[in-house]
C-alpha cells in the first residue's frame, strides 16, 4: 500500500499572464479549523475570526463567494487545502493523485484573472477533487486495474473540463475500488481508504475516496458516479451530499468503465456519473455545470436542469418507506430516518407512508440486478455453469443472474420493457407527490473486510446479511433511472453518520436536491467528523 499521494505536473490549463506573487507560507498544524488566524495573518485576505475557521469546511459556493469577494485569495485557498492534504490525507488515503504545482499555477492564475476584472465561472478559484475513474489530462486513471497502472489519459473527461470552465481547481483524484465493483474503496495499486468517521470502516464505495475527503475537508466539491449506490451509500457512510442524476443527464465521454480503446460502446442503461459535496446547494450548481450532452450531440440539442417543484420546504407532498421486510433496515440507522421524517412533518411537509400505489417491490428489485448483471458481466465465468443454472425454474438469485448472463438479446429487450413500464409506475406516483424518501442502506459504515466478496457478510442486531443486499435500497433509482439525492440527517448512537435517499421525478434533478437543502434546516446537515475539524478535536 502506498503511504501517500502520487503527485503529478500534468500541463497547466490557464497559463499565468503575469509575473506570480509570493504568498502565505503558513502551515496547519492539525487537521482542525483551529490554525487557520494563523495561516491568514500577513496574507492579505481580510476574514473575520468567525469567518476564516467556517471557509475550512464551507460550502463551494461559499468559497467561491469569499474568492470573489478577496477575502481570500485562489492561492490562500489552495495552500491551505494543500496542507491540509498533507496532514490528515495519510491516515485516510483518500486522495491518491495530487497535482499540487499544477493547482498553485492555475490558482496563481484565477487570482490574476480576478485582479483584472475576470473570472472563469462559478468556481472560479476552488479547489476540488475528481474520482479516479475520471480521465485527467497526463494523470492516472486505472480504476485499480494494474494493466492501466502506466496509461496517462491525453485529455479531461468531459465533466472535469466542464468543471475547470467553471473555474475549479482540480487537486488530483480519489481512491476506488477495482473496476468501480465494491463498497469498499481498496485496490492494489493505491490501497485502502478509511472513513473519517472510524478509520477502522470503510467510506464506502466506489466513490470512497470522494466522499473521505469531503468530510475530512480536502476540497470543496468532488465527482462521483453511480450504478450500484457507489455515490449514495459513500455519502450515507461518511455525512456527505450526494447526487445521482437522471440517466443520461451528464456526459460520460473520457469515463472508466468502459475501458480505454474499447472504442464506442452503446449506452448503459444504469450507470450515471453525479456531484458530491458539503452542501446540497453545491450539488445543483454543480449539475448546471457538468450536465448536458458530449460535443458531438451538443451540435443539435442542450439540456436545461429544470426548476424544483416548490420554494418552501412546507409545500412539498413527500412520501416515504423507512423499512421493508425485503431489506429490514437496523434500528440504529431507521431511528434516525425516523426522526428526520418526524421533523419534516413538524416543519408542515405534507407525508405519506408506503410505497407507490403500482410499485411492485419484489419485481423491481429483481429487475435492477437482472439489468445491473447484464450491464456488467464477469470476466472468465464458466459459461457452461451459468447456461445450467439458467435452466433452473426456481426463482433464486443465482438463477436470475445465470439469465441476465445468457438470455438472447430478445429477453434482454423484455426485461429492457419491464424497466420504463416500472419508471412509468413511479411517475404516476410523482404526479401529485414531489419526492419519495427511503434509506440509502440498511446499515451505516461497517468495518473493512478484506476477504473475497462472496465470503462477507454484514453483522447486524438481528444476525448475519448477505453483503449485496446493499443493493436493495439504491435498486429502484438506479433501475428506472430517477434521480436521487442522499441527505446527512444525524448520527446512530455509535457517532456514525446517516443519510436519507431523496428519490425524485425524472429529469426533475432540481427537486430532489432541493429537498435536501432545505431539510438541513429542520434535521441539520453536514457535521464534521471530530478527529478531522469536528466538536472535540
Amino acid at each position: 500500500m502506498r503511504r501517500g499521494p502520487a503527485t503529478y505536473n500534468a500541463a497547466m490549463v490557464w497559463p499565468p499572464e503575469v509575473s506570480r506573487r509570493q504568498v502565505l507560507e503558513g502551515a496547519l498544524a492539525s487537521c482542525g479549523p483551529r490554525l487557520w488566524p494563523a495561516l491568514l495573518r500577513g496574507s492579505g485576505a481580510e476574514p473575520s475570526a468567525s469567518t476564516a475557521p467556517r471557509l475550512e469546511f464551507a460550502s463551494a459556493l461559499e468559497a467561491a463567494e469569499a474568492i470573489r469577494r478577496r477575502r481570500i485569495s485562489s492561492v490562500e485557498l489552495t495552500r491551505l487545502v494543500l496542507e491540509r492534504i498533507d496532514r490528515c490525507n495519510p491516515s485516510l488515503n483518500a486522495i491518491v493523485n495530487l497535482l499540487r504545482g499544477e493547482a498553485l499555477a492555475v490558482a496563481r492564475a484565477a487570482d490574476e484573472l480576478l485582479a483584472r476584472g475576470g473570472a472563469r465561472g462559478r468556481f472560479h478559484g476552488v479547489p476540488i477533487t475528481v474520482k479516479e475513474s475520471f480521465e485527467i489530462r497526463g494523470v492516472p486513471a486505472t480504476v485499480g486495474l494494474e494493466e492501466l497502472r502506466g496509461r496517462l489519459p491525453a485529455q479531461d473527461a468531459d465533466a472535469v473540463a466542464r468543471l475547470r470552465s467553471a473555474g475549479a481547481i482540480v487537486l488530483g483524484n480519489t481512491n476506488v475500488p477495482v473496476r468501480l465493483a465494491d463498497w469498499q474503496s481498496d485496490n492494489p495499486i493505491y490501497g485502502r481508504t478509511s472513513n473519517p468517521w472510524d478509520l477502522a470502516r470503510t467510506p464506502g464505495g466506489s466513490s470512497g475516496g470522494s466522499a473521505a475527503a469531503l468530510a475530512a475537508g480536502l476540497g470543496y466539491l468532488s465527482m462521483g458516479s453511480d450504478i450500484g449506490g457507489s455515490i449514495r451509500i459513500p455519502a450515507h457512510f461518511t455525512g456527505v451530499y450526494g447526487h445521482k442524476t437522471t440517466i443520461g443527464v451528464i456526459s460520460r465521454t473520457g469515463h472508466i468503465p468502459p475501458l480505454p480503446a474499447t472504442g464506442p460502446q452503446p449506452p448503459n442503461d444504469l450507470a450515471v456519473l453525479g456531484p458530491m459535496a458539503r452542501s446540497a446547494r453545491d450539488l445543483a450548481a454543480a449539475l448546471e455545470v457538468v450536465g448536458g450532452p458530449p460535443a458531438e450531440d451538443a451540435l443539435a440539442y442542450r439540456w436545461t436542469l429544470p426548476p424544483a417543484r416548490r420554494d418552501r420546504l412546507a409545500s412539498y407532498r413527500i412520501g416515504y418507506v423507512l423499512d421493508d421486510v425485503h431489506c429490514p433496515v437496523v434500528p440504529a440507522v431507521k431511528d434516525v430516518l425516523a426522526r428526520a421524517v418526524d421533523a419534516l412533518g413538524k416543519a408542515g411537509v405534507e407525508l405519506a407512508e408506503g410505497w407507490p400505489p403500482g410499485v411492485d417491490v419484489e419485481a423491481q428489485y429483481r429487475t435492477y440486478r437482472y439489468l445491473l448483471w447484464e450491464a456488467t458481466p464477469p470476466a472468465g465465468e464458466d459459461t457452461e455453469a451459468l447456461r445450467s443454472a439458467a435452466t433452473r425454474t426456481d426463482d433464486s438469485l443465482e438463477s436470475l443472474r445465470a439469465r441476465a448472463l445468457t438470455d438472447p438479446i430478445a429477453r434482454v429487450t423484455e426485461v429492457r420493457a419491464a424497466r420504463l413500464r416500472h419508471r412509468a409506475a413511479w411517475q404516476r406516483y410523482f404526479g401529485e407527490h414531489d419526492a419519495f424518501l427511503m434509506p440509502a442502506a440498511f446499515v451505516a459504515a461497517f468495518p473493512h473486510d478484506a476477504r473475497p466478496m462472496a465470503a462477507r457478510r454484514l453483522a447486524t442486531p438481528e444476525g448475519q446479511r448477505a453483503y449485496d443486499d446493499l443493493l436493495f435500497w439504491i435498486g429502484f433509482a438506479s433501475m428506472t433511472g430517477l434521480p436521487a439525492t442522499t441527505a446527512p440527517v444525524g448520527l446512530t448512537r455509535e457517532g456514525l453518520p446517516v443519510g436519507i435517499q431523496i428519490v425524485g421525478p425524472y429529469l426533475e434533478d432540481a427537486t430532489p436536491i432541493d429537498v435536501a437543502a432545505r431539510m438541513a434546516d429542520v434535521v441539520g446537515g453536514f457535521e464534521r467528523p471530530p478527529a478531522y475539524g469536528g466538536s472535540g478535536s
